[in-house]
């Protein structure tokens, strides 16, 4: 195991939950987009909420614990961003019948983004990045302490 090796697990996790709120902030900003794509009918699709999805880089955690039990050297590898997928729920139907993308009843397909959850699961990921935050901090704080141990 690498003297490194929870400073780079530290950084991996801020750069995935920077690419998260990254995200969250497209669904925020998009949340009214009535016109986002084209579908294959040729029609107008709203924006369709996006999660990212993080998995573990490397091994895992059943390996590692494996690893850890017969008293091998087990390290972890930090995590990363495995793919963003779209959210399938249904489209929200609003009554406005004055609105351009209205159909025939005067309804209107808005995205399925919801402003509350998209708000927690951003105050979630900033709470997790700021404790990454204070682990790579006490990482470099330790090595410092040994780089003094040396004087």
């Amino acid at each position: 195991m690498s003297i490194f090796d929870g400073m780079n697990i530290s950084g991996s996790a801020l750069t995935s939950n920077r690419f998260k709120m990254d995200v969250v902030s497209s669904n925020l900003a998009n949340a009214d987009t009535t016109r986002a794509r084209l579908n294959e009918n040729g029609e107008w699709e709203p924006y369709r909420r996006k999660v990212a999805l993080q998995e573990p880089k490397g091994q895992r955690f059943d390996a590692l614990l494996k690893k850890a039990m017969g008293n091998q050297d087990s390290e972890g590898n930090g995590v990363r961003i495995s793919r963003v997928v779209e959210d399938q729920t249904p489209f929200k139907q609003v009554y406005n019948p004055s609105h351009p993308d209205a159909n025939e009843d005067g309804y209107v397909a808005m995205p399925n983004v919801d402003p509350l959850k998209e708000m927690i699961d951003l105050m979630s990921t900033t709470r997790t990045y700021e404790a990454n935050v204070t682990a790579l901090n006490a990482s470099k704080g330790m090595l410092m302490k040994a780089l003094e141990i040396g004087r």
